[in-house]
């Protein structure tokens, strides 16, 4: 039998209101996702040995990395873009926050998401003249790879990939299933390319020309972000890495994509000797409806949108990202999709 909480049987109710009464009503509930709530700071692991007010800024990248809020039932997930953004800002106004640590569990996402990213990181350091050491977990991968290239150093979970350095668009064609079922599709458009990459005709091979330029083009702005992040490495020397293949930890290291192979306190210690202190507490910023447990420094945010329930009953996932329309340009590792 599930027990729900006080939050679980108040969302509960809330649907079945809703379902009761067949009619269309929006209703704030404080963790559930329709406004947005202030960020609050948790400790999710205090300095042990001596008193200090130092601190150390624990900041997720999690999953599919877009500039969007995907929908769920009854919420709506974090934009990660502005979450980091937002995080950011407050870690540079706070003058306790000594460092930050970007913990990164993300395949990657669409090209201008994972820039914006990296240029706001950029900007953090430039502005508040605080360390960024990022840590590389589970799959931190193509733009989630080209995040971690801004942060001071980069730390790899022994287990974790990275890699996937590229770019790749995806396009569908159903014109030949058309055929079969006698159905046919018609543009009309103010140019023949107009409609380039549409799924009910094939491409010409000068389109698929014009896609391979740009590919190629934001490829090759991959590859000067990871030289630039990664000095010792020639251009030359990257490309060769840049296939497109993933790395483990300890291949990242040998190729010199990665500074070290180490666990997350690794980072963290790294972060506070980029910061010049010896005793630091490591903090979040979460949202008020996320902090109904006590952390520690392997916690991961909870989306504003989840609350303490888990009525939550339709899970945001890669389907989700690809519903947007018409082709996406992806630094993104995802096999099988």
């Amino acid at each position: 039998m599930v027990r729900l909480g006080v939050r679980g049987r108040l969302g509960l109710a809330l649907l079945l209101a809703l379902v009761a009464c067949g009619g269309c009503v929006i209703v704030y509930i404080p963790g559930f996702g329709f406004a947005k709530e202030p960020l609050q700071e948790i400790v999710v692991e205090k300095c042990p040995k001596r008193f200090t007010f130092d601190k150390v800024l624990l900041l997720d990248l999690d999953g599919i990395i877009t500039g969007e809020r995907e929908s769920a039932f009854l919420s709506l997930t974090e934009n990660t873009v502005a979450s980091v953004k937002e995080k950011l800002e407050r870690a540079k106004q706070d003058p306790l926050v000594a460092a930050v640590v970007l913990r990164i569990n993300s395949p990657g996402g669409t090209v201008t998401a994972s820039d914006i990213i990296y240029n706001e990181i950029l900007e953090f350091k430039k502005n508040a003249k605080k360390p960024v050491v990022a840590c590389l977990m589970d799959v931190a991968a193509s733009g989630g790879y080209y995040v971690a290239c801004a942060a001071d150093r980069i730390v790899a979970h022994p287990t974790g990939v990275t890699g996937s350095i590229g770019v790749m668009m995806e396009l569908i064609s159903i014109e030949g299933l058309f055929q079969k079922i006698g159905v046919s599709a018609m543009a009309i458009k103010s140019g023949d390319k107009k409609d380039m990459g549409s799924p009910f005709r094939k491409l010409s091979a000068e389109e698929q020309a014009i896609f391979q330029a740009t590919i190629d083009s934001m490829y090759n702005r991959f590859v000067d972000v990871v030289a630039e992040g990664r000095p010792k490495l020639s251009r030359d020397q990257i490309k060769k890495l840049a296939d497109g293949r993933i790395y483990t930890a300890p291949d990242a290291e040998k190729n010199g994509l990665v500074d070290k192979v180490g666990q997350l306190s690794e980072a963290i210690e790294l972060a506070k000797q980029g910061a010049n202190v010896t005793k630091a507490h490591v903090i979040m910023y979460t949202r008020p409806a996320a902090t109904g447990q006590q952390g520690n420094i392997y916690t991961t945010k909870t989306p504003s949108s989840a609350g303490a329930t888990n009525i939550n009953l339709i899970n945001v996932n890669f389907d989700e990202f690809r519903k947007r329309t018409g082709p996406v340009f992806m630094y993104l590792w995802a096999p099988g999709t």
